[in-house]
């Protein structure tokens, strides 16, 4: 099925968790916020929100700095 992540059209498995997705994406969980259709999915809630044909996802990862 077609998404968008980070602003490119993408290629990935059907009915996909979003976990599943940074997954097959080769992503860790660690350190990084999922947005999917302007919604931050809660870290607790990537083994059972549904990646559906369309999404616009969004994969910040968080940076240390000072």
């Amino acid at each position: 099925m077609q998404i968008v992540i980070n602003g490119e059209l993408k290629l990935v498995s059907e009915k996909l968790t979003a976990q599943q997705l940074l997954q097959e994406l080769g992503i860790a969980e660690q350190k990084l916020a999922l947005e999917i259709n302007e919604e931050i999915i809660p870290r607790s809630s990537l083994c059972e929100h549904v990646i559906q044909p369309g999404d616009t996802v969004e994969i910040i990862h968080a940076i240390g700095g000072g």
